[in-house]
């Protein structure tokens, strides 16, 4: 009988599935395992441990410590337990005298060239060789320290998260493979043989000036304090661990919070985590410092106008400003002149109450999301297509495809763990098509080469993907049994008509989009013909004026070619951020209740009254857009905005920042004063998630528990502060812990009837739809049908941008993520990831640089029909003549100064990702490069004055 896997437990090699089961004996106790599984494993699953050092359940067996050496009866010698496939019938010994004396002299041997600091070591009493050396016996060192040694070697201390003494290696190559086989950077390697053997990161370079991503593989894989966390080595070794979900990205990477009382020591990746398998990224791993860096907000703030300093009050006369503010707008100017922002960095819950305020409290439908600017086509495009407005696969699908298409999307930069995963995946065969019109790393990174590099201009998706489904139909490649018995066929055939036509050839659009005919054609019948053929895409895709149309076009793609239903296929969005799947979910769009059910639905609305009740609006409200262009006409005049930047993040900042001087009550809801608080009356100190209870969803519908590790410094969560304003408002809200909001949502929300924090601890996570029908979850969609019967072939005319090159703005400008920094920087700029990416600088194609005079460095005036900014200049031959590329993590960059406020058509998505715009020469930074260089500190600064000023005061008079 198999012991129940403890994620906390190292087996020492990898889980084999196999449904051939082997029987064996082990120390005379029968153990079944599947085929291919090693001795060393089948022992470990048997509660039998084997002494072992260069052997990890997330690394193929290496068989080079020989500390697992096992006997064997029929065979010679002691084989090593990690290299060994288990055999029916066969009989184990872990334990005789010849093994512990064979095991004592190896680790004999190995001490006699290590530091015996064990004391004052950082990793006492968490340190697989200290462990091994009184699992085998070692009492004695014959050998002492005379002759050479490596006991004198330099620590290289230059990475900001963790320190390498080489004096502590063993050289067992764990790191080196944790890098090649976990992460697929390559960055590691043994240099030199037998006594001078030593783990590198290269050529006489420092980690930090390697290929090294410090995703902590390495580090997490070490078996002494060769590799070791600063944070450690300042705090020591945490006392308790709580297991809580990252709170960067969509990929969703759970997480044990290692800890001294509320203090975090440092972030663990937990192996039982069902996105990340225990694997990590520098943000998730290292980057966890902003949640006690000293610019947090822990107090609440008023003023009665944007030019007056804030003022410090209690939480009670905060939330009474705000609300009699709120109540006096409406008051005034009618119930549709307020509304509200949810966030997609908040949990489930925490999302679920703010929409709720909005439409039961607020009395409208006013609220939307910042997943508006980023993936809101794809709600749009999955449900006409699909009938389902999220992604059809689990991360791990992947594993099993064939063919892989990645369409505006950069996943080793934007989700590094699903990136590392994807690698994986190609380096055991599989094929890759890249959709780019810039060289991101995986058209050419180690051991990983694209089939094909599509460089498409900009603003021309839609004429892209309709090219490859013409070439699809027109030469047959389609799958004629899926499309008969799973999509509708009038539709189909409408679509097939009309991708059928001439100009749709590749030959045609080769002007349009700048892919050469004869590759497009071999991309896509690579594409068609692959077996399991799987689309992950991005913001590449989403945030055009087109992005709607791009989504349906992909989806098109997969129903054509049958690459639906299955693993190893699918239409996959990574998502940017780590709840904005969830924040759409929860009902934050102004037309749709949680669980996309329309407002304008009787039934619906009517089961949401019953259990709100209250009367509720069945008319869509504003969106985003919407709400500012209303604030410029003076119809719109208060806005609740949690967790969301908007001043930063939002397309054609000086439109934003004209909208929001324009409110009469704007009240900011966050954990730092951030861009949107410049214009703020009222300031309410969020939570991060380390301080907060609830539930995130990623990208691929799988729900995680947040745990809370310390509580909040501001003493209330943010599902707290949001059901105070409610009462406030006159709404009354009692929950007394975030299960009963999710409880709520189950009820009320057909996708999630079957979800409970109860269910999520039983199971790890939940990939929803969970209800009667799928009481466990629901990994793969669309196995058998779609939520609306067939599927729908979209009609995808292509639509040329109004954004182009033009002789006045000659350049088209697109923008990305970099791996070290995250979204609007608010959170990694306050860590040491500042090292990797200090200011956006605006990449550009060498023969634009020498067409214009620039050198590397050199200020660049960056001028488009909405705004100008400068950055300076990296000359890259990533980018294609003609485009240019910046990030958006830094307020000095202003990126979104110059983004224009076109917008997809279907959802008014920005379109970032097309801006025509001139790039000069410039001898200096800007005004806006100078007013927002120091932004943090200055805000800080006048922080630090008001408090002086307002010291003492307790209380203030009412608007």
């Amino acid at each position: 009988m198999l012991q129940h896997f403890d994620p906390n437990k190292d087996y020492g090699t990898p889980a084999r599935l196999s449904e051939n089961l082997i029987t064996l004996q082990i120390d005379g106790v029968a153990v079944t395992v599947p085929e291919g599984t090693s001795v060393l494993r089948a022992a470990a699953e048997a509660d039998i441990n084997i002494p072992k050092l260069c052997a990890s359940d997330n690394l193929e067996a290496f068989g080079s410590c020989r500390i697992c050496a096992v006997e064997i009866e029929g065979r010679r010698g002691t084989p090593a337990s990690c290299t060994t496939p288990v055999e029916a019938g066969m009989q184990v010994n872990t334990q005789t005298d010849k093994l512990a004396r064979l095991r004592r002299n190896i680790m004999e041997l190995y001490i006699s060239d290590h530091p015996l600091d064990c004391l004052t070591c950082p990793s006492n009493g968490d340190c697989e060789l200290q462990d091994m050396a009184g699992a085998v016996g070692l009492r004695e060192v014959r050998y002492g320290f005379k002759g050479d040694n490596h006991l004198d070697a330099q620590k290289d201390e230059s990475n900001p998260y963790f320190t390498f003494d080489p004096s502590k290696c063993i050289v067992c190559s764990r790191c080196v493979r944790a890098c090649e086989e976990v992460q697929g950077t390559f960055a590691l390697t043994i240099s030199g043989r037998g006594f001078d053997s030593t783990v590198s990161p290269g050529q006489d370079q420092p980690f930090l000036d390697s290929e090294c991503v410090s995703c902590g593989a390495c580090v997490q894989s070490c078996p002494t304090s060769t590799l070791m966390e600063k944070s450690v080595i300042d705090a020591g070794q945490p006392e308790h661990s709580v297991v809580t979900t990252c709170a960067y990205c969509g990929v969703g990477c759970s997480f044990k919070a290692d800890m001294k009382g509320s203090e975090v020591i440092r972030m663990v990746p937990y192996k039982d985590g069902q996105a990340n398998h225990g694997h990590s990224c520098v943000k998730g791993r290292f980057a966890f410092g902003y949640a006690t860096h000293e610019d947090r907000i822990t107090q609440p703030m008023i003023r009665d106008s944007i030019d007056q300093p804030w003022q410090e009050v209690s939480w009670d006369e905060a939330i009474s400003f705000a609300a009699e503010r709120m109540r006096a707008i409406q008051a005034e100017h009618g119930r549709e002149s307020i509304g509200g922002i949810t966030s997609s960095r908040c949990t489930n819950e925490e999302t679920y109450l703010v929409q709720k305020l909005i439409r039961a409290a607020f009395g409208n439908n006013n609220t939307d999301t910042c997943a508006r600017v980023c993936h809101s086509p794809t709600g749009y495009g999955l449900k006409t297509t699909l009938g389902e407005s999220a992604g059809t696969q689990t991360f791990d699908s992947v594993m099993h495809a064939d063919l892989v298409m990645v369409i505006g999307a950069n996943p080793t930069d934007a989700h590094p763990v699903f990136g590392s995963l994807l690698k994986r995946r190609l380096r055991e065969g599989a094929k890759l098509i890249v959709v780019d019109p810039r060289r991101i790393d995986l058209v050419k990174s180690p051991h990983v080469e694209t089939q094909h590099h599509l460089k498409l201009r900009p603003g021309s998706n839609v004429a892209f993907v309709n090219a490859m489904a013409h070439v699809i139909v027109t030469e047959g490649l389609e799958d004629s049994a899926f499309i008969a018995e799973r999509c509708e066929e009038q539709a189909y055939q409408a679509w097939r008509t009309f991708i059928s036509e001439p100009q749709h050839a590749p030959e045609q659009t080769e002007a349009i989009t700048g892919i050469p005919a004869d590759e497009l054609r071999s991309a896509a019948r690579l594409y068609a013909q692959a077996g399991n053929a799987a689309i992950y895409y991005g913001l590449g895709v989403t945030e055009h004026s087109q992005g709607s149309s791009m989504v349906m076009g992909i989806a098109n793609l997969a129903l054509a070619t049958g690459n639906i239903g299955r693993e190893g296929v699918g239409v996959n969005p990574l998502r940017g951020q780590n709840n904005v799947q969830g924040s759409c979910d929860m009902g934050s769009f102004p037309h749709e209740l949680p669980g996309y059910q329309h407002v304008a639905d009787d039934a619906v609305r009517s089961r949401f009254e019953a259990r709100w009740n209250v009367e509720l609006d069945n008319e869509p409200g504003l969106r985003i857009p919407n709400m500012f262009d209303a604030a410029l006409d003076g119809t719109f005049r208060g806005l609740y905005c949690q967790g969301e930047d908007i001043a930063q993040s939002d397309p054609n900042t000086s439109h934003v920042e004209a909208a929001l001087k324009a409110l009469d009550c704007l009240i900011v809801q966050d954990i730092f004063l951030n861009e949107t608080a410049k214009f703020a009356h009222v300031f309410l100190p969020g939570s991060s998630f380390l301080e907060k209870d609830g539930t995130f969803t990623n990208a691929e519908r799988r729900i995680n528990r947040v745990r809370k590790v310390m509580p909040p410094l501001a003493g209330k969560a943010d599902w707290e502060v949001t059901m105070l304003l409610s009462n406030a408002l006159g709404y009354p809200m009692d929950y007394q812990d975030p299960s009963e909001i999710m409880d709520e949502i189950a009820a009320l929300t057909p996708t999630f009837t079957g979800v409970s924090y109860d269910r999520l601890e039983e199971l790890g996570s939940i990939q929803w739809p969970c209800n009667e029908s799928a009481p466990d979850g629901t990994p793969t969609m669309h196995l058998e049908s779609f939520p609306i019967g067939k599927a729908h072939f979209a009609i995808t005319e292509y639509v040329a941008t109004e954004e182009r090159s033009s002789r006045r703005f000659p350049l088209l400008l697109t923008t990305g993520r970099i791996l070290s920094q995250y979204n609007v920087g608010a959170q990694t700029r306050r860590t040491d990831n500042q090292v990797w990416h200090d200011e956006d600088v605006l990449e550009l194609h060498p023969h634009d640089a020498e067409e214009r005079g620039v050198n590397e460095g050199d200020w660049l005036g960056v001028a488009s029909r909405a705004g100008e900014t400068v950055m300076r200049a990296r000359i890259s031959d990533r980018m294609q003549p003609g485009v240019v590329y910046t990030t958006f993590h830094h307020p000095g960059s202003g990126a979104n100064v110059v983004t224009t406020d076109n917008s997809d058509w279907a959802t008014n998505c920005p379109e970032y990702k097309v801006t025509a715009v001139q790039v000069v020469k410039v001898n200096q930074p800007s005004e806006w490069q100078e007013r927002y260089r120091n932004f943090d500190e200055q805000q800080q600064a006048l922080l630090a004055k008001a408090r002086a000023e307002g010291r003492g005061r307790k209380s203030r008079s009412r608007v």
